[in-house]
């Protein structure tokens, strides 16, 4: 056991589990602990990996309350986009099961992986704009390739928050279950993924998924860019102080 992950294995199927309940924050140590695990994962045999979390929620993405994005917010997000990168390039087919909700960077995360399993009670929130700054985690390039362009501009531009079946209809969902499902049916896809030809698989997923990763590794650098920019404003201010008094923002354009 790590310090933020509980992996374990079943034949050729991984359980990667964030232990960070309920909400399961992150930061770059627990993005960092998720990739190198799918790289030991992969060298001892796994073939497909289910993504999942303790607790109430997927994840939460950043926590301001804390102080993570206090200080140097420049070179600890540079720091965390290195990891994500790194998780763009996996090996392993990874399903991502989601309770609760995907908020923010956690949007960011269950959207690295290949597919997303949910509820009609899980939520899914790209509240960037709300927060005063620009979108992260990659999300330039995935959620368009998930949703479609028109999708995502409405999610990103709004703040919209959307439950686990309009996500379904969008397709940010890939497969809508009762809340006593998420977990068996996120495994026995995994299952079905891996009884397939390794070798064949890691093959396709390559051709499929490269240019995808090629393309983040390109934004990534564009969101930190932009994201540098709008912290200072005060707007970002506004935002984050709304969102932690869970009140609703009054933007002033400055």
């Amino acid at each position: 056991m790590t310090r933020n992950i509980t992996v374990s294995t079943d034949d050729h199927v991984a359980v990667i589990e964030i232990n960070r309940p309920p909400a399961n924050y992150f930061d770059r140590q627990l993005i960092c602990e998720i990739v190198d695990a799918t790289g030991e994962l992969h060298a001892h045999g796994t073939r497909a990996i289910v993504l999942c979390s303790e607790g109430k929620h997927f994840c939460a993405g950043a926590n301001f309350a804390d102080g993570e994005m206090e200080g140097d917010r420049s070179r600890s997000s540079g720091l965390l986009y290195r990891e994500a990168i790194r998780l763009f390039d996996a090996k392993v087919p990874i399903i991502a099961a989601v309770q609760g909700s995907a908020v923010g960077g956690g949007l960011g995360l269950a959207c690295a992986a290949d597919f997303r399993v949910a509820t009609p009670s899980s939520r899914f929130h790209a509240n960037f704009s709300m927060l005063g700054f620009h979108q992260g985690f990659g999300l330039s390039e995935t959620l368009p390739a998930i949703v479609g362009a028109q999708h995502a501009m409405d999610l990103l531009y709004t703040s919209r928050r959307i439950d686990g079946q309009h996500a379904f209809e969008i397709g940010l969902v890939d497969r809508l279950v009762p809340d006593a499902e998420l977990r068996t049916e996120a495994l026995n896809w995994a299952a079905e993924i891996a009884a397939a030809a390794p070798l064949a698989v890691q093959s396709i997923r390559e051709t499929l998924r490269a240019p995808l990763a090629n393309r983040v590794r390109v934004v990534l650098e564009r969101e930190l860019d932009q994201q540098q920019k709008l912290w200072a404003t005060n707007d970002s201010k506004i935002g984050i102080a709304a969102n932690l008094a869970r009140e609703k923002a009054v933007f002033t354009g400055h």
